[in-house]
């Protein structure tokens, strides 16, 4: 009878913890997508560009200092956790003239990861606002063109969130100053993106290799 019961134990137990799992990822769909043409930040700053890229899209304003918390909290639960993805980048909006700031803060991060997927958009305060406003989101930027929620952008300039938060019904962003948001939400929407997009290249080597 011992030995059934460690059986049926060591064959299901695998089984359950899989469908867990599988099922916390949002049931391997697609992620939805919020917010189409969001604008390129390329048209702002030629240095960077969202087409063709995975972004993990953030505005840190003008006082980087006071939002110095928040990038490490993405870095540790997100940038190292996807940062080798091909593709993936995380790029962060903030006004001209910050530049040493944002020099300071590069430093900092280079001290827990490498920085080569960490990018710095700078353009004027109208500029950003105006780009801001193209995500079509339900979130404002304060006075210092800053907010702690960041967006994952896919490669065709489309939001992508959820239709269907348990808390906020639809979810366009994802507070950075909540370890617990990032770790419990943010983690498995960047997971379906990225799964998305690896299913669909492995479609389309197959469908070549035809």
């Amino acid at each position: 009878m011992k030995k059934k019961i460690v059986l049926t134990v060591l064959f299901i137990l695998p089984v359950v913890v899989y469908l867990f799992f599988a099922s916390g990822v949002n049931n391997f769909g697609r992620l939805p997508i919020l917010s189409q043409n969001i604008s390129d930040i390329s048209e702002m700053d030629t240095n960077v560009q969202l087409k063709n890229k995975i972004t993990i899209l953030g505005f840190m304003g003008k006082d980087i200092g006071v939002m110095q918390g928040n990038a490490f909290n993405l870095n540790q639960k997100i940038y190292k956790r996807f940062g080798e993805f091909n593709d993936f980048q995380i790029v962060m909006v903030v006004p001209k003239g910050t530049e040493s700031q944002v020099a300071e803060l590069k430093k900092e991060l280079g001290k827990l990861s490498d920085v080569d997927k960490w990018h710095f958009a700078f353009g004027p305060e109208e500029e950003i606002l105006t780009f801001f406003e193209s995500l079509q989101s339900n979130f404002i930027l304060d006075d210092n063109l800053a907010n702690p929620n960041v967006f994952i952008i896919d490669k065709d300039l489309n939001l992508r969130g959820r239709n269907d938060d348990e808390e906020e019904g639809i979810k366009y962003g994802f507070d950075t100053s909540s370890v617990a948001e990032l770790n419990n939400k943010m983690v498995d929407d960047v997971k379906i993106i990225l799964a998305e997009y690896r299913l669909a290249l492995k479609k389309n080597n197959a469908d070549r290799s035809k």
